[in-house]
């Protein structure tokens, strides 16, 4: 398990506190689906300049039509493959090349590899080379299609669907996650449930709240057990710096919060400047509690992240 810095912690909670502090009125709308965007790798005459542009272009499409959508890794993804269709030479000056293409876009589920959507743009791009006649014919589609805004309600469909369908399973395996002490995934798996499905969001954060409470107990024992054994080893301000960066990783609501209180007791006891900044960096974590629910969905955002590829294996849209 990796260590954070409180500040980390502080910037993620800071980050989804807006997205995720909504009023119940949002869970009964289906904008609040998240999509993460993928560019597949290896697509035949796709230039790696033209990445980020139709990266953009995917988050503008979904942004227009009610969707959220982000770079990164996620279960359901938005993502599109461009073909061209005919190439050709624009007499000059200055010479010019005009490319007809095809841009199809999916949403689709990236763990049970399946296409919950689909939609095919035709566009033009003229440009100086061949780079330049792809990245306009990208910029050329138009995020308010009709057709398009049809295709992401029914990927937004499907989606609500699978979770309306598969909320005990989820839960279930997040309880098992859990009895496993994989605190984070488990977190991840409830977290990533979206308030358009409000009867299995309900669920859902009812037993996050209680993996939630495990995940601490469990940092409790292991940070504690840590801070004890740097104090013993030296009883010192070296020391005391050591325990107290395992102390703050200690929440209030743990259920050894009590016993930590009293090591640093101990500790203050013995050492007093040299403790001071890093009981400062403990105190500021006792704060960050009084946001609770932010709390467990940066738990799950953290361990989103650390699942991110450097490549992704999307073969499987177009069989």
């Amino acid at each position: 398990m990796k260590k954070r810095t409180l500040i980390v912690f502080a910037t993620m909670v800071a980050l989804i506190m807006g997205a995720f502090c909504q009023n119940t009125q949002t869970k009964n709308d289906p904008s609040a689906i998240v999509l993460s965007v993928l560019i597949p790798e290896g697509i035949e005459g796709f230039p790696d300049v033209a990445k980020n542009v139709l990266s953009n272009k995917i988050i503008q499409i979904a942004t227009a039509n009610g969707v959220s959508a982000f770079e990164g890794f996620g279960r359901f993804f938005i993502t599109a493959i461009p073909s061209i269709l005919t190439k050709d030479i624009v007499p000059g000056p200055p010479q010019q090349i005009a490319q007809n293409m095809d841009i199809t876009f999916y949403v689709a589920d990236y763990f049970d590899q399946k296409v919950f959507a689909s939609a095919t743009i035709s566009c033009k791009g003229v440009g100086t080379n061949d780079n330049k006649a792809y990245i306009d014919a990208i910029k050329n589609v138009s995020p308010n299609a009709s057709m398009l805004k049809d295709f992401l309600e029914k990927g937004k469909q499907k989606i609500i669907e699978y979770y309306a369908a598969q909320c005990d399973n989820i839960i279930k395996k997040a309880k098992s996650l859990a009895g496993q002490k994989g605190y984070e995934e488990a977190i991840y798996l409830l977290t990533s449930i979206p308030e358009a499905v409000p009867a299995c969001y309900d669920k859902a954060l009812a037993q996050t709240q209680i993996i939630y409470q495990q995940y601490i107990d469990y940092l409790c024992d292991v940070n504690l057990a840590h801070a004890k054994s740097a104090w013993a080893a030296e009883q010192n301000s070296t020391g005391a710096h050591k325990a107290g960066k395992y102390m703050s990783y200690i929440y209030p609501d743990a259920y050894c919060y009590g016993e930590a209180q009293n090591l640093y007791q101990e500790i203050k006891g013995k050492v007093l400047d040299d403790w001071k900044f890093v009981m400062k960096m403990y105190q500021d974590g006792v704060d960050l509690e009084s946001q609770r629910i932010e709390a467990w969905r940066a738990v799950g955002i953290s361990f989103g992240d650390h699942q991110q590829q450097n490549t992704y294996n999307t073969n499987w849209i177009v069989r």
